[in-house]
């Protein structure tokens, strides 16, 4: 008998054995911690104009309001769409920083939402759907609910019907995205959403979407306003 979602979203860290909780819960044992650091090496560092990430939001990001950080993906009037952590520290990279456009999957990109999240660790995830957001949390939970690959499955056949089943050697979790950026386990590397959504499609044995694809963003929308009222964990520690 298929295992359903339970009614209150339950983060993947109920899912941890205890040591591992014990390794994200300790800064000096959690190897993300890595990515914070680097990222806030980086906050501070001045762009080809001169100016930091600092210089606007204040040193070691004091003037960054952690419920900002908890609403993202956000909707962005200008682009006409939502735009994710990720997305926001691109666009500052360039505009306030006149940096050189970076790939979107370049560590100093991950290490910056790393760092930016990080500050939001507690505050409860928090995304707006309504409006406008609406139309993209509708595609993406119809991603959601796609079946992909060879194996023909959709992202809920794992994370809504079997959390807490064992796959490949892995327990299942709700699939919930509040630890995200995180550290793996398993690949041993500091990991982003969209690295961890082509994981999944890998694991379906079927062909993903380009990192920084409408799909994947959609999906991302969708991703984090599933689990709204659940606390910011970033950098979590998973399997």
């Amino acid at each position: 008998i298929p295992l359903i979602l339970s009614a209150a979203p339950r983060s993947g860290y109920e899912y941890l054995a205890g040591e591992t909780q014990t390794m994200q819960d300790d800064d000096f044992e959690n190897p993300g911690m890595f990515g914070v650091d680097e990222g806030k090496g980086l906050f501070h560092e001045e762009g080809e104009e001169g100016g930091t990430c600092a210089g606007c939001h204040g040193a070691d990001g004091a003037k960054l309001k952690p419920a900002r950080i908890a609403s993202y993906p956000v909707y962005n009037k200008g682009m006409n769409k939502p735009i994710t952590l990720r997305d926001q520290v691109h666009i500052c990279w360039e505009e306030s920083l006149g940096n050189f456009p970076m790939p979107f999957s370049d560590p100093k990109a991950l290490y910056l939402e790393t760092f930016v999240r990080h500050l939001a660790r507690g505050e409860k995830v928090n995304v707006d759907v309504n409006g406008p957001m609406n139309a993209f949390y509708q595609k993406g939970k119809a991603v959601y609910r796609t079946r992909f690959g060879q194996m023909g499955m959709a992202c809920y056949h794992c994370h809504d019907y079997y959390p807490g089943r064992m796959m490949r050697g892995q327990r299942l979790s709700e699939g919930h995205v509040n630890g995200f950026p995180l550290y793996r386990i398993g690949s041993g590397k500091l990991t982003g959403l969209g690295d961890r959504m082509q994981e999944c499609f890998v694991s379906l044995r079927a062909e993903g979407f380009e990192k920084d694809s409408d799909e994947y963003r959609n999906l991302e929308v969708y991703l984090n306003a599933r689990g709204n009222g659940l606390k910011i964990e970033t950098p979590a520690v998973r399997y």
